[in-house]
């Protein structure tokens, strides 16, 4: 019950955390390209290879903490449906090299993100 209640928290946590950049980059850009997301979905991979490695790798934090943080906090603040329907909706709209585009980046972003993420905690 603990775990699910450590999941429950970070995931609402999560999606607040989502939900004031998305409010923020908005405040700030006005295009097509879905940029809300596309940050939202990179700094998630880069914060879940950080602490896959801080938590799993190296044990500077307690494994306790990972449903609550990669699985609750990461899991509700990335967001692949939103990804998969700005894109969608592009492609609808006849955009079709920045629905790709949007496609591309989030997929590349999103590893590099991870990768990079894990190679910070490794060099901690």
């Amino acid at each position: 019950m603990g775990q699910l209640l450590a999941i429950a928290c970070g995931g609402a946590l999560g999606a607040l955390g989502r939900f004031g950049l998305q409010q923020w980059v908005h405040s700030l850009y006005v295009g097509r390209f879905p940029l809300a997301i596309f940050l939202t979905n990179t700094i998630g991979s880069l914060c879940l290879g950080l602490l896959y490695v801080l938590i799993t790798e190296r044990g500077m934090l307690p494994e306790a903490w990972r449903p609550f943080l990669m699985v609750g906090l990461l899991g509700a603040f990335t967001t692949f449906s939103t990804f998969s329907f700005d894109s969608l909706r592009l492609i609808e709209q006849g955009y079709w090299l920045m629905a790709l585009s949007n496609i591309f980046a989030n997929i590349l972003f999103g590893l590099v993100g991870v990768y990079m993420g894990m190679s910070l905690g490794r060099w901690l």
